[in-house]
């Protein structure tokens, strides 16, 4: 069975994630994957140069790296060229969890790109907005006007909570691994 945990920003899906780790499940992050396949798959790299243009990578002596401000500058430049970005890099993400053989997978946007379709459950790890504010400002050292642009750019958690088979309340109140420990009994997967 595969199971997706995603939540907004702020929620703390890391912070569960850290704590299935803890009992021995590998889970696969999205974010972390894309950010490696961006830097080394050639196909990649070959796409995103030709959709965004020459800029889009610099030689340097480690190797190609991304050049960040000119795909972040193509990116901001509209939702069309946003969703050009996501459909070259999500398809390379999917196959790249896929070939993993693992059956955890961290997403923030599990059900924005599609990624729910590559697992049998979602887990939405939920938080009330002000601490998810103030949890971002902190760690993040911004502004509440930019964690709430931020978090209006992601679908609102109730509509993740509605399309997820789980809810794990991550308040700092309620007790986590309580939590999934019943999940991981209905899902068959404590050990």
């Amino acid at each position: 069975m595969k199971i997706g945990i995603t939540g907004g920003i702020g929620s703390g899906k890391s912070y569960v994630c850290r704590r299935l780790e803890a009992r021995g499940f590998v889970i696969y992050d999205c974010d972390t994957a894309a950010k490696r396949l961006i830097r080394t798959s050639p196909e990649l790299q070959e796409q995103l140069t030709a959709l965004i243009g020459p800029d889009t990578y610099r030689l340097t002596a480690d190797g190609y790296q991304l050049n960040k401000k000119a795909v972040a500058q193509f990116l901001l430049a509209s939702e069309a060229n946003a969703q050009a970005i996501d459909a070259i890099v999500h398809p390379a993400v999917f196959r790249d969890f896929e070939e993993s053989g693992l059956e955890w997978m961290e997403s923030a946007i599990l059900f924005e790109s599609g990624a729910y379709r590559l697992v049998d459950k979602a887990i939405c790890v939920s938080c009330p907005d002000e601490t998810r504010i103030l949890r971002v400002m902190q760690r993040d050292g911004i502004s509440r006007e930019k964690v709430l642009e931020w978090m209006n750019r992601q679908l609102p958690q109730e509509e993740v909570l509605r399309r997820a088979d789980f809810e794990i309340i991550n308040d700092g109140v309620a007790n986590i691994d309580k939590q999934l420990n019943k999940i991981l009994r209905k899902c068959n997967r404590l050990f």
